[in-house]
């Protein structure tokens, strides 16, 4: 995996050492010497991970690493702390000024690679849903502080020590409601539900700690599930392997109630980014095939799927039909009403046509007062008495118009089914035809298509 990596030291030695580390893994580097030509570099290269030394003159680490997270355009890159301070005090620093990691000097070089690969996978993900997003949304999206969590989050406790286990509970933040399982199957079950964050104890001599993280990664219910895996010191080829496993941190015994703390904030502030953008991204998906007005799908959507059903249907499949609603004397509505008042009776007919028809059946605006609804596996027979139904609903009761108003609406319905190797042009074609007829002759009424042969 390579990647773009910006190293941040005062000192020209620890610089090149670095340097010349990352380069012999394939890593592109860019260096600064202070934390102000950090956050210089940052925005400019948009590396795609920080290396950063704490002890700096001018600006130290810990304010550097808060700019940087306060920053738009830069709290998205993570950053590794790296310092020769190895009190508790220092890494809960580090931590909680919004560092991804905290790593004491001298650096062992496996861990190191591990660390960075690990925050790299994880980047790569929020990167292809940010790259994803529109400019719109994620603008909204990066100029949302990560922050401090405001709302409850739920974490599961997987350890064979029941004791550690309570103790690694106790030492989650207020608003985490933590549950406790000494067993990795009830522990596998209670992280499909809904879970936050899983803390597993690879310590556990009762089971192997290592082969339930892969079972979490290979699940897709529990894929994007953040884990915190507690290991013993100095055991390197466990954190190694944990890591390459998808283990997004990592923390060592005894565990530090106050390091316990900072990490899970960290990850759930993680988690919560993540989760904002894939929301963002869901929205984003619904605009692009959804009308905004009516909430139904949208001409393009429709037409994707008709092609998709009608494919289906010369191939064998099952049949297919279509009708087209256009709401009669619809500019007379805008006319009396407003068009404030037309809205109304837009959303009104929306919402009968989603009461009346299938649930198979797929239904858009197709523009202005007209209507397209695809009936996957209906004949005319169904599709004209699907017709008849949505009209005598239209007709049976007044649109309320708001403020005390309300109009009487009728509408005219042209359907057709589809023939063997008929097109989808051909057959919304004959649709219309049958549509103009039932307006020809009087609307408010239902008109079936001639055979595309006749």
């Amino acid at each position: 995996m390579s990647a773009r990596i910006l190293v941040v030291d005062d000192q020209p030695a620890n610089v090149r050492l670095l340097e010349a580390k990352l380069q012999a893994e394939y890593f592109d580097v860019c260096t600064a010497v202070d934390g102000f030509a950090a956050i210089e570099a940052a925005k400019l290269e948009q590396p795609d991970l920080i290396l950063l030394d704490v002890m700096m003159p001018g600006m130290d680490g810990y304010e550097t690493c808060r700019l940087l997270k306060d920053e738009p355009r830069t709290r998205h890159i993570p950053v590794v702390m790296v310092t020769a301070l190895d009190q508790r005090e220092d890494r809960i620093r580090g931590l909680e000024s919004g560092a991804d990691d905290f790593l004491t000097k001298p650096i062992d070089d496996v861990t190191l690679f591990a660390r960075v690969r690990s925050l790299l996978r994880l980047k790569t993900v929020l990167d292809e849903l940010r790259h994803r997003e529109s400019s719109d949304a994620l603008s909204y999206v990066m100029s949302e502080p990560i922050g401090d969590l405001d709302s409850v989050a739920r974490a599961v406790v997987i350890s064979g020590d029941p004791r550690a286990a309570t103790r690694y509970a106790a030492a989650m933040p207020a608003q985490v409601r933590t549950q406790v399982e000494t067993d990795p199957v009830t522990g596998l079950e209670a992280a499909r539900s809904n879970a936050d964050l899983l803390i597993v104890d690879l310590t556990s001599p009762g089971f192997d700690g290592l082969r339930l993280c892969a079972r979490i990664r290979a699940d897709a219910a529990t894929r994007q599930l953040p884990i915190l895996a507690v290991i013993n010191p100095g055991d390197t080829p466990s954190a190694v392997r944990a890591l390459d496993l998808g283990v997004n941190d990592i923390i060592h015994r005894p565990v530090d109630a106050g390091e316990m703390m900072a990490r899970v904030s960290t990850q759930l502030r993680r988690k919560r980014y993540a989760d904002r953008l894939r929301t963002q991204l869901d929205e984003s998906l619904e605009m692009a095939i959804t009308d905004p007005l009516t909430g139904l799908h949208n001409r393009r959507y429709i037409a994707s799927r008709l092609h998709q059903a009608m494919e289906s249907s010369n191939n064998g499949g099952a049949p297919v039909s279509l009708l087209i609603a256009d709401i009669d004397h619809f500019k007379s509505i805008n006319d009396r009403y407003g068009h404030e008042g037309g809205d109304y009776v837009l959303r009104g007919f929306a919402e009968r046509v989603q009461r009346d028809l299938r649930a198979l059946d797929l239904a858009a605006r197709y523009g202005g007062e007209e209507f397209v609804i695809v009936m996957p596996g209906a004949g005319l027979a169904e599709a004209r008495g699907a017709s008849e139904r949505l009209r005598a609903s239209i007709a049976s009761e007044p649109f309320d118009l708001g403020d005390g108003r309300s109009a009487c609406v009728t509408v005219s319905i042209g359907c057709a089914q589809a023939e063997d190797g008929e097109s989808a042009e051909s057959l919304l074609r004959r649709a219309d035809e049958a549509l103009y007829l039932a307006k020809d002759e009087g609307r408010n009424r239902v008109e079936a298509a001639h055979s595309a042969a006749a």
